[in-house]
């Protein structure tokens, strides 16, 4: 695994290493866990946003809905039921 030197603030060292003192991490186990869920969020944030905006065209959020419905038809399509 290669490494790389980042500047970070005073507080935010400090920070970290509380952090891993706690959990019983590293500070790069942290760092990378504190990044990985950051980038999760800001995928759910922009998902968030992407429908928020397509609900504010009412043309376009019906097209959607009409597009979901016809999906939902399909999801069994041709397979017998666990039941």
């Amino acid at each position: 695994m290669s490494t790389s030197s980042v500047a970070i603030s005073e507080s935010s060292r400090v920070l970290l290493q509380e952090l891993a003192e706690k959990t019983g991490q590293t500070p790069l186990q942290m760092l990378d866990h504190a990044l990985s869920a950051y980038r999760r969020q800001l995928f759910f944030d922009q998902l968030n946003a992407g429908y928020t905006e397509l609900r504010s065209d009412p043309a376009a959020w019906a097209e959607h809905q009409a597009e979901q419905k016809l999906w939902e038809t399909t999801l069994m399509d041709g397979l017998a039921s666990d039941n």
